[in-house]
């Protein structure tokens, strides 16, 4: 797919990788790139920069989802380019247990890094389909393939949003409708900025957005469903599967290396 005349929706836009997503789309070319954020004057700052649209969108909440998603069909026609963008991240918590974070904090995990994204399948799918084509990148992260070490709660969902673009692709593909799935590792956001060096996360190194920008408009011009922007991940992943004791094993000893932190 062309990202050039395309109408684009990113959520989480307002910064890190959303915002760095909707300035690569409108310098690709798109025709409008709606950007949605929980933050409204950060999305409406970041649109007002590329000539966009901006939408203050709590991606927890189906109905301004499909809000959103409605006004622009109407509006525009289409949506060529939903990117499901949205996360956060918590860590473990005092104990540093796989268990010990908070229910509330299970809980919005679950509805940020997996709901946000059936939500948005939910909202586009009957137009896409009708049309025929469509198109769908899902933020998840490489610890949706490997482990985030610290935050059980983060890998677990991440899990769960490959997973759920594993089936969108599988379901809906002889639909017209492509779908990637974004798994960075450790990327220059506010989201990590607190962790020096990205902590664990940034073993490999911390990209900048601009790069994972760049990585998605390529995969999206071949139509490539897995998005590495650290190629490393996939020697990890292949590692992973072929020997899981092993794997596990090595995780152990790197957790160790990461010591708790100080609260």
């Amino acid at each position: 797919m062309e990202i050039k005349g395309g109408i684009v929706v990113v959520t989480g836009g307002g910064s890190g990788i959303g915002k760095a997503l909707c300035e690569r789309f409108s310098q690709e070319g798109a025709a409008l790139v709606a950007v949605a954020d929980l933050n409204k004057e950060a999305a409406q700052a970041v649109a007002d920069s590329i000539g966009g649209v901006a939408f203050g969108v709590d991606v927890r909440d189906e109905s301004q989802i499909k809000t959103m998603v409605d006004a622009l069909v109407e509006q525009y026609g289409r949506i060529d380019l939903f990117c499901s963008n949205a996360g956060i991240i918590a860590g473990d918590g005092p104990q540093w247990w796989a268990t010990s974070a908070t229910n509330a904090t299970w809980q919005a995990m679950w509805e940020i890094h997996v709901m946000s994204h059936i939500y948005a399948a939910r909202a586009c799918l009957p137009h896409m389909i009708e049309r025929g084509q469509g198109y769908f990148v899902n933020t998840a992260s490489a610890a949706g393939l490997l482990s985030q070490i610290g935050d059980a709660a983060y890998s677990t969902t991440k899990h769960a949003a490959v997973g759920f673009a594993e089936s969108l692709a599988i379901t809906h593909g002889d639909d017209g409708i492509k779908v990637s799935v974004l798994c960075p590792q450790a990327v220059d956001t506010p989201m990590i900025q607190a962790v020096e060096n990205g902590g664990v996360a940034g073993v490999d190194g911390v990209a900048t957005p601009e790069h994972v920008a760049g990585c998605v408009v390529d995969a999206v011009r071949e139509e490539r469903f897995l998005i590495l922007p650290h190629p490393q991940v996939e020697q990890y992943r292949v590692a992973k599967t072929a020997n899981y004791d092993r794997w596990i094993g090595g995780m152990r000893k790197l957790r160790r290396a990461y010591p708790k932190p100080e609260l």
